[in-house]
């Protein structure tokens, strides 16, 4: 188990991130037109995952924008943005913000992606939320940067994980 803050105040994970040289466990969740999406759709490319907790704050809007833009550039990869946020949220942001060079994908179908990955958050007023990571893998889902954001209100280290992404 991990231990994240919200506005300072301590809040725990249901275990640990997945770490540097392990591989990521697999999921499904769902896409913007309520079809299913697995890891195995993403078999061969690199990954950035960016989990956030909702798309509806300013933050993860943020770190969704951010992504997006250096997405533009990345070849051979896929930017994925997973959120508890119902898909058809999900595809109302992207669209009002522009944004089209990664896929939201929605846990709500899915809470044991949370337990799985050891960033759902077991107690505080967020809980049953995912915490706020990055993880980046190479195009055999061995994780090269896996980020756990220690306050959940702050955006990730953006520079790393597009540089363990070109390592």
């Amino acid at each position: 188990m991990a231990t994240v803050t919200l506005k300072g105040n301590p809040v725990s994970t249901s275990g640990d991130l997945p770490e540097v040289g392990s591989t990521i466990p697999g999921f499904t969740l769902v896409r913007g037109d309520l079809s299913d999406a697995s890891l195995d759709d993403y078999a061969g490319k690199r990954k950035i995952i960016n989990i956030v907790p909702s798309l509806d704050t300013p933050v993860c809007a943020a770190q969704a924008r951010h992504f997006n833009e250096a997405a533009a550039s990345i070849d051979n990869a896929v930017v994925l943005v997973i959120s508890a946020d119902l898909p058809f949220a999900q595809q109302r942001f992207c669209s009002t913000e522009g944004i089209d060079n990664l896929e939201a994908l929605s846990t709500f179908r899915s809470p044991e992606f949370g337990r799985d990955w050891g960033i759902r958050l077991t107690e505080g007023p967020l809980e049953g939320l995912n915490a706020r990571a990055v993880i980046v893998t190479d195009d055999t889902d061995r994780v090269v940067h896996s980020q756990l954001v220690p306050e959940i209100g702050q955006e990730p280290d953006y520079d790393a994980a597009l540089a363990a992404l070109e390592g």
